[in-house]
């Protein structure tokens, strides 16, 4: 009777698929922007033994502000605990008092965590941003962001950003220095 005619199944042509893929791929590449982040803007100790890294500094009494975070992330200001919500103030009225010449210093405790680390060191970019558009406004009538280059320039070298961070060495600095005294000891003994 009737015969049943078997169908074929259109076959796609993929052989042009991956060629579109790897165009797709590089035009969106070359047309996304990646946004970096800026961070914090600190110098690091250079990688050195300590002798050459320890440089003693003359500041006068009343110029340096002492901010120590301690193992629980406890914060203290002048060895006075405070909140990290109170140390923008703290620093935006010492900067403001005692002007080009102060310092700040940051020491922090290796085991405090790095959220309170970067909590802290963010109320002091705070405090000074703050500090640099009230000058801005008053010398210049509008806000920094807004400033020309050479205007931020200025105001940068008006209230500049003076911060000191203290490294300690740990238990473990002290300890591997023991060790080797002692290994030192026993080499001239077999001998």
């Amino acid at each position: 009777m009737f015969r049943r005619q078997k169908r074929k199944v259109p076959e796609l042509n993929t052989t042009s698929t991956a060629d579109i893929s790897f165009m797709l791929l590089i035009f969106f590449l070359v047309t996304t922007s990646m946004d970096t982040d800026k961070g914090l803007t600190r110098q690091l100790p250079p990688d050195n033994p300590l002798e050459e890294q320890i440089q003693e500094s003359q500041i006068k009494e009343g110029m340096l502000l002492r901010l120590k975070i301690d193992a629980q992330g406890m914060l203290t200001c002048n060895d006075e605990a405070i909140a990290v919500k109170q140390l923008k103030a703290r620093v935006m009225d010492f900067v403001a008092r005692t002007g080009r010449e102060h310092v700040i210093q940051l020491e922090a405790d290796r085991l405090a965590s790095y959220d309170s680390y970067f909590n802290v060191q963010n109320e002091i970019v705070a405090a000074y941003n703050q500090l640099r558009d009230r000058k801005a406004r008053k010398d210049y009538g509008y806000a920094f962001v807004q400033c020309s280059d050479e205007q931020k320039e200025k105001l940068r070298q008006a209230i500049p950003q003076r911060i000191s961070e203290v490294y300690q060495q740990g238990a473990r600095g002290e300890e591997q220095g023991a060790r080797g005294e002692e290994q030192g000891a026993r080499k001239e003994g077999e001998q």
